[in-house]
């Protein structure tokens, strides 16, 4: 039994020794033979220099040029609606209407008080002139004749409040009261907004109050237009800087014949400045970002120590400028015509061998547009 076991064991040591044997003859032969890196495959582009017309870019919102949501005076009960919802109106136009009965039968007695205090003053002043009566009651007369016409003159005017009209041209929302309801003093009744001309309201930083003017050209787009853009120009720029923000308010003016633009929404705008600069213009995936330096990858044919002749990356510090889209400038390190890498320039360092596949690009869009928006 323990020869069968030695003999067991003896074999066991024997095959374990000769695929040991096997394995570093393997290994012997793999570190003779010269380590070749496979090259990185990267996407690559031509610098190019592009005239770009300087623009400060903000966020803000759309404004009527006049907007108020109307409401009543005085309460009462809604007899009349003048208007659709929606519709066209100009200024004076009856919109809504509140019952008139009981203070148009007040006026009526009050036009009757002023009649009969006009033939008493006019008694009176007959009177006067016969001596008949004092000048203080002549005085009466009169001030009794000016009571009568200040409560004709009250009731019309309420009667005039419940006239709800139209304070300027402009186009009325969706109403928020119906015929018949009662409704007290301040209610929301119906909004009104004046669409053309249209406001956007927008901030740009305290730095840049030297560069914006009134009558600067502004190029405005919203979501809901896609890239379609609508100009107008600056019209206002608000004194005083914010001092929670150090932002200051910007207004612009818009011409909006088709009202497609509307109250509420949300812009993005671009002021124009005068003066254009060239640049060298790539992709923003280009650049390597560090602490100690922005980078980019030009390709470059390299020599290996051997004297091979490989395509290679050299890797450049640049000066980084303004950026619009997926595009920057660049203001120093790299020239038009040098081929920079795009994407990849993480895998990437001084001198190592790439393998340019152009078939998937980048977005370099000035104005990109991403599709779930």
């Amino acid at each position: 039994m323990i020869k069968r076991f030695l003999v067991v064991i003896a074999g066991f040591i024997v095959v374990a020794l000769s695929l040991g044997a096997v394995k570093v003859a393997q290994i012997k032969e793999a570190s003779s033979a010269p380590h070749v890196t496979p090259p990185n495959a990267v996407t690559s582009t031509v610098a190019k220099t592009e005239s770009w017309e300087p623009i400060i870019s903000s966020v803000g919102n759309v404004a009527p040029v006049q907007g108020v949501t109307l409401s009543n005076e005085i309460e009462g009960t809604i007899d009349k609606i003048a208007v659709e919802n929606g519709a066209l109106v100009k200024a004076g136009d009856l919109l809504l209407h509140l019952d008139t009965s009981v203070e148009e039968a007040q006026l009526a007695s009050a036009h009757a008080r002023l009649e009969w205090a006009e033939l008493q003053r006019k008694r009176a002043a007959e009177l006067r002139e016969k001596q008949t009566v004092s000048q203080a009651e002549l005085d009466q007369a009169l001030s009794q004749v000016e009571q009568a016409k200040a409560d004709a003159k009250a009731l019309q005017a309420t009667i005039d409040k419940k006239s709800i009209r139209a304070p300027f041209d402009g186009r009325v929302g969706i109403r928020s009261v119906n015929l018949g309801q009662f409704i007290q003093r301040g209610v929301a009744l119906i909004p009104l907004q004046k669409l053309n001309p249209i406001y956007v309201n927008f901030y740009v930083p305290q730095r840049q109050i030297p560069d914006i003017r009134t009558g600067q050209t502004v190029n405005v787009t919203v979501d809901a237009y896609g890239e379609r853009t609508f100009p107008g120009k600056v019209s206002a720029i608000n004194p005083e800087v914010d001092s929670s923000t150090r932002n200051i308010f910007v207004q612009a003016l818009l011409e909006n014949p088709d009202e497609l633009l509307r109250a509420g929404m949300f812009a993005r705008v671009d002021v124009a400045l005068p003066a254009s600069t060239s640049a060298v213009v790539l992709p923003s995936t280009s650049i390597a970002y560090a602490a100690y330096g922005n980078s980019v990858f030009i390709v470059e044919k390299m020599k290996s120590k051997e004297g091979a002749e490989y395509l290679g990356v050299r890797q450049q510090f640049v000066k980084l400028g303004p950026t619009r889209g997926d595009l920057i400038s660049i203001l120093d390190g790299v020239k038009a015509g040098e081929q920079v890498v795009t994407s990849g320039v993480f895998k990437l360092r001084n001198g190592v061998p790439v393998e340019i596949n152009n078939a998937v690009q980048p977005s370099s869009k000035a104005a990109p547009k991403p599709a779930n928006t």
